[in-house]
């Protein structure tokens, strides 16, 4: 069975009205490597499109895509995942690289 930890997919954003105007949308939930991480985070935010932007609500592993916004483009070629880690931690970690 793989090991299944908890990933974060950082992708970045930016407005198709006003092109200068940028962010980053981040996706959260299980996976077992980065590569499954990006594909799930990709999958529900497909489903939120699907259902008009709105949040299709957390499946099972945790995944969701809530607070997407109309009119913002997601740089999926620019998406970077790895396990996720908690801000307010005092152990340190390494960029988060496909």
């Amino acid at each position: 069975m793989p090991n299944r930890e908890f990933y974060e997919v950082d992708v970045p954003i930016h407005d198709t009205a006003s092109p200068t105007l940028r962010g980053l949308h981040v996706f959260t939930g299980v996976a077992d490597s980065p590569t499954t991480a990006l594909r799930r985070a990709h999958e529900v935010y497909d489903a939120a499109r699907t259902a008009g932007l709105e949040d299709p609500g957390r499946q099972p592993d945790g995944w969701g895509a809530s607070g997407i916004r109309p009119g913002w483009e997601m740089e999926w070629t620019a998406a970077k995942a790895g396990r996720w880690h908690n801000p307010l931690s005092c152990t340190p970690h390494s960029d988060f690289a496909l």
